[in-house]
Parts: structure tokens; sequence; C-alpha cells
């Protein structure tokens, strides 16, 4: 069986946040360590809460449901995100792999790099390469309207290469973890660079790329 690293990084998370307790910052502009638990575990055991993620009409109930659950103690919401629902699709573990690995990567180092001093982890190749299978069709998604070819290179892997016009591309390279937060608009944390004409290098920089 192929190794979780969607667990693995859940149980790191978890662990990461019963240190830090309720009060932290993380990368989530607003939220605390408290809030991000909370939103995991909507996200995870409140799916008419699902919706209000990606469909702006719906957020209000989606932001009310993760208030409430933020209101619990914090040790009983960390340890109810430690153990994922046996009804839910994520039960199963090829599931898991596919929903939480970049989820549970991104947020573990929302949580991580909040705090001064962190530097990268090292991560396993098999974790790298995961990240990167779940990325490139991301970086699709997400630089097919920036205005100018954009190239997105994994260090050790290939390249994706999206955006739209002509000229001179704007080049963003990085190992595939730092590239998964980049692309998810935590560019100011990632350790990528960036190559191409200065104005659009600036701007995608800056862009709201979600997640």
């Amino acid at each position: 069986m192929a190794r979780n690293h969607a667990r693995e990084e859940r149980l790191a998370l978890c662990d990461l946040l019963t240190d830090l307790g309720p009060d932290q910052p993380t990368l989530c502009a607003g939220w605390t360590t408290r809030d991000l638990a909370a939103h995991l575990v909507a996200r995870e055991r409140r799916p008419l809460a699902a919706p209000g993620l990606v469909w702006q009409p719906l957020s209000g109930y989606t932001d009310w449901v993760r208030r409430s659950l933020a209101r619990r103690p914090f040790p009983a919401l960390v340890e109810t995100l430690r153990r994922p629902p046996r009804w839910a699709p994520t039960a199963v573990d090829r599931l898991d792999r596919a929903i939480n690995t970049l989820e549970m990567f991104i947020h573990h180092e929302d949580v991580r790099r909040s705090q001064p001093g962190t530097a990268p982890r090292e991560l396993p190749a098999a974790l790298e390469a995961a990240l990167w299978l779940r990325i490139r069709p991301f970086a699709r998604l997400r630089l097919r309207r920036f205005p100018a070819p954009v190239i997105v290179h994994a260090r050790g892997y290939d390249e994706v290469r999206t955006g739209r016009g002509e000229g001179e591309p704007v080049r963003v390279s990085g190992e595939p973890g730092e590239l998964a937060l980049f692309l998810t608009g935590r560019q100011a944390a990632a350790r990528a660079a960036l190559t191409g004409p200065e104005d659009l290098a600036g701007r995608l920089a800056t862009a709201r790329l979600g997640l």
C-alpha cells in the first residue's frame, strides 16, 4: 500500500497545534490556530458547509459553522481533527491521499511558518512527488488567465506551461513543496524563485491564488 502522506501531515499538524495552543498566528490572514483547526473540522465533518469554501453566496454559513466549532475547547477540537470520521469518503486510504495530501501539507505549513525562525523542511522524495502530482493541474487552473506566459518548474521534476498571450514568460522555480505554497497564495512564505519581466513577476508575486 502506498504511503499515506495525508495522514502523516494531519498527525504532525495536530501535534503542532497541541504544542502551540489556540491563539498562535497562521499564514491564513486573520486566522489563529484555533480558527484553522475549526476550518479543517468543518471541511471534513460538516459537508453542508463545504460549498461556501468556493461559492461566495454560501460563505456566510460556512463562516458561521467554523466560528461555532471554534468555540469548542481547543484540545477537543484538535482531537476531532486528528481522527477523521469513519463515514467520510476520506476514510478510504486512496481517497484520503487524493483529497487531503495537499490540504494537510499546506495547512501544516501555515502553522509551521507562522513561527519565528522556522525553516523549510527537507521533504521525503515520495511526498515531493505526491505534491507535484497534485500541484501541476492546480498551476494550470490558477494561472490560466494570467496575462503572460508562465512556466512553473519543479526542481528535479518537470515543468508546466500556462498563462496566456505571447512574449517573454514569467518563470517560477522551486521544490514541489515550495511551489505548492506559492500556487495556493502563500507567495511571501514560499522559497520560490521568480524570473522574467519585472512588472509581471511582481504581479504574480502578489496575485490572489487561493486555498
